[in-house]
């Protein structure tokens, strides 16, 4: 198991430009661990789900945010979306396989974020986190 960058650089395939300035992984990490980014992606962890759906799941999420983090989680082929030709439009999104992998590995993180949350931040409620963070860092 790697433990570190370092460890993660000398493996075969990488090297000391991994997560550097212009490297395409720090592209990605910033698509996936946006604010909506992640929250998207485990809303899609459940399975298959319409655009209304999906703002309910997400909570808090804007129509024009909705939009453009499905746009970008869709290039980057971690999001599948199905539209069929209907009146009125009837669009699915779900994950790849790629995304299924992906969240596969992000579970853990959130479990560990949602376990640790109120040693990090205590006395704070979870209302008052979700107001703070509109003024965090990545928000």
């Amino acid at each position: 198991m790697v433990v570190s960058i370092k460890e993660l650089r000398a493996l075969p395939g990488f090297d000391d430009t991994l997560l550097t300035e212009g490297c395409p992984t720090r592209v990605i990490l910033d698509h996936v661990t946006s604010k909506w980014g992640v929250l998207v992606l485990l809303a899609l962890s459940d399975g298959t789900h319409r655009w209304g759906e999906l703002r309910r799941a997400v909570d808090g999420i804007s129509e024009k945010m909705l939009a453009q983090t499905l746009r970008i989680l869709e290039a980057d082929g971690l999001v599948n979306r199905d539209a069929r030709p209907t009146i009125p439009p009837h669009v699915e999104y779900s994950l790849t396989p790629l995304g299924r992998d992906l969240v596969d590995r992000l579970l853990p993180l959130v479990e560990w974020i949602a376990l640790n949350a109120d040693g990090i931040l205590p006395g704070v409620s979870a209302a008052s986190a979700t107001a703070a963070s509109g003024s965090r860092i990545g928000a």
